[in-house]
């Protein structure tokens, strides 16, 4: 069962609240995700007047190297069953060659 929303102290709400804020960066050549970018932090800590902003950092940044774990290990499974399927899904043709 997943925990209850309740159950995560105030700071953890404020960093996921302002994480969701934040943009994505993915690589433009090979569509890797590189993580959010971090340049308008500052701002939403002085919008939303964050107490506490070293702690929520620290929370935000923890929460995305979750989420780039996950997405490193998607990324290698699908890499995985694309090389399966190209390496055994073609015909294999032998050519009798005397010399």
């Amino acid at each position: 069962m997943p925990p209850d929303p309740a159950d995560f102290p105030h700071e953890v709400h404020v960093a996921f609240f302002i994480f969701g804020f934040l943009s994505d960066v993915w690589d433009g050549m090979s569509g890797t995700y590189m993580g959010k970018d971090w340049s308008p932090i500052e701002y939403f800590f002085s919008l939303y007047d964050v107490q506490e902003p070293q702690v929520i950092l620290q929370i935000m940044k923890l929460y995305e190297s979750t989420i780039m774990e996950h997405k490193a290990e998607e990324a290698t499974k699908k890499r995985k069953a694309e090389e399966r399927k190209s390496a055994g899904g073609g015909k294999q043709y032998t050519h009798n060659v005397k010399g």
